[in-house]
């Protein structure tokens, strides 16, 4: 057997699925010297960071920008690479621009005191001192949250408790029953504004009604730096593979794995239509979902728990196209607000479409300046329910209905495209279920809704021998940084318990 440069014997590890998690746990694995197989069902790697064809090229139809940078930058120099020898990050000075139905637009940048700036001639001189307000509750919520939350691989919420009570300002935030909506209500005194921050639950695959105060963290984590990756988000994922390769992993593509095979209550393999590979190890890289179902056989249904991956996150229908813009000066990021919050995510809460949905719109082609005309890419995501287990198609008439929904509703505000997208470039929550399986079509894995919910995530390790867990629906959760950062502590995991035994 390969010995690594410890002497240790190198183990023979699988990695089911080439989502951000897979891919970050693979290539740190097989830089320690193990030999890794990465399994993935589809032709390319990326996961829900997938794209669409487009007369304008690849289109984005998943995750859109980059943050928290320092993620990605720490995932190379480990591997010894530097990220910008591999791809192009471009900075976005202008985070999101804000569209609301009374005619008001709002743009917010990574410089405080500049969108403090742009709330005050917006607002007025009380939005402006709400928003500060908000922004060091925001910054003190990162600052207690990220190092032993999010960057610990098995959180101690002993740790925790003690990180948010040497900060008192947040308190008030860490309450039982106070949601994101709650806290901005009270923080802020134009709804402009508590609809604004109170949708970054929505990052996280969550309602303002429901998640807790503590995800008015993401604002800072935003404000730290957004990056558009040059050719699209899925060069990242593309880099990855490469990497991993260079590093000595076998990627085996339109592969999926159908069994994971245990003995003794250790895994053992993984089958597929090819046969079984011996496996030491197995790191899965699905929605944790999959497991507690059993479609990954009888042999790991224990791996997770039924409150690990239960109530499901918002799922959304997702257009992603090429067309000809005209009427609003776009930026990368736009969101398109509706008139009352409540009229989106209470329906949402009840299973059904939003009664008047926000609509966030990414024009992946616009960076500080605009196209030269013609067709650009865009993707419009508009947030749903999961769908019902088993589900897998959509309703008949439901991509005709979302199609004048979204369009006419980009016309109310002043913006049309042309053409308008065919119904072949929409994807609903009854096809993300089948792209994804066992997840209901929920984008985020286990809803963030309660105060304890980010605890009640599966962690790295899982209750199976040999089994690990890594993507957005592990620990810490949802979101391209969040899903590399699974990866880090599966492989974290796995090197320790090697060391240990």
């Amino acid at each position: 057997m390969r010995q690594r440069q410890s002497g240790a014997p190198a183990q023979r590890i699988v990695v089911i699925g080439a989502g951000m998690g897979g891919l970050s746990s693979a290539l740190r694995l097989a830089h320690a010297g193990h030999h890794v197989t990465l399994l993935e069902a589809r032709s390319t790697p990326g996961g829900r960071m997938r794209t669409l064809p487009s007369e304008a090229g690849p289109v984005d139809a998943g995750p859109t920008v980059l943050t928290l940078r320092d993620v990605f930058d720490g995932l190379f120099s480990l591997v010894g690479e530097r990220l910008e020898d591999h791809l192009r990050l471009i900075p976005q000075k202008v985070l999101a621009r804000h569209w609301w139905t009374d005619g008001s637009q709002l743009d917010l940048t990574g410089d405080v005191d500049e969108s403090a700036a742009f709330i005050r001639d917006w607002g007025g001189a009380q939005a402006e001192a709400d928003f500060r307000r908000f922004d060091r509750l925001s910054g003190e919520l990162y600052t207690a949250f990220d190092v032993p939350m999010m960057r610990r691989g098995d959180p101690n919420s002993i740790e925790i408790a003690r990180a948010a009570m040497e900060r008192s300002a947040i308190w008030p935030m860490l309450l039982p029953g106070v949601t994101l909506a709650r806290a901005a209500d009270r923080i802020f005194r134009d709804p402009r504004l508590r609809q604004l921050f109170g949708r970054y639950a929505t990052y996280v695959g969550g309602t303002p009604y429901g998640s807790p105060a503590v995800l008015a963290l993401v604002w800072k984590a935003e404000a730290r730096g957004v990056w558009a990756v040059e050719g699209g988000m899925h060069r990242l994922a593309q880099t990855l593979a490469r990497l991993c390769e260079k590093k000595g992993a076998e990627i085996r593509y339109d592969t999926p794995a159908r069994q994971i095979e245990t003995r003794n209550g250790k895994v053992t393999g993984v089958v597929t239509d090819a046969g079984t590979l011996p496996a030491d190890i197995v790191v899965f890289n699905g929605d944790p979902a999959a497991l507690h179902t059993g479609l990954l056989g009888g042999d790991v249904r224990r791996a997770v728990t039924r409150g690990n991956v239960q109530p499901r996150s918002l799922s959304a229908w997702v257009w992603a196209y090429a067309a000809e813009p005209r009427g609003l000066p776009l930026v990368h990021h736009n969101l398109f607000f509706c008139a009352d919050p409540k009229t989106e995510f209470l329906p949402i809460h009840r299973g059904l479409p939003p009664a008047d949905p926000t609509l966030y719109l990414c024009a992946q082609d616009r960076r500080d300046t605009i196209p030269d005309g013609g067709a650009e890419r865009f993707e419009i995501i508009m947030n749903g329910p999961p769908v019902p287990a088993g589900v897998t198609d959509p309703e008949p008439g439901e991509k005709e209905r979302c199609l004048k929904e979204t369009f006419d509703r980009m016309e109310r505000f002043g913006l049309s495209f042309s053409p308008r997208p065919e119904l072949r470039t929409l994807t609903t929550p009854a096809e993300f279920a089948g792209l994804f399986p066992a997840s209901q079509g929920s984008l985020y894995g286990r809803s963030p809704h309660g105060l304890l919910a980010s605890m009640a995530r599966p962690r790295a390790r899982s209750r199976v021998q040999g089994l690990y867990l890594a993507g957005g629906g592990a620990h810490p959760g949802a979101g391209v940084p969040m899903a590399t950062l699974s990866g880090r502590h599966a492989a974290e995991a796995i090197l320790n318990d090697l060391a240990s035994t």
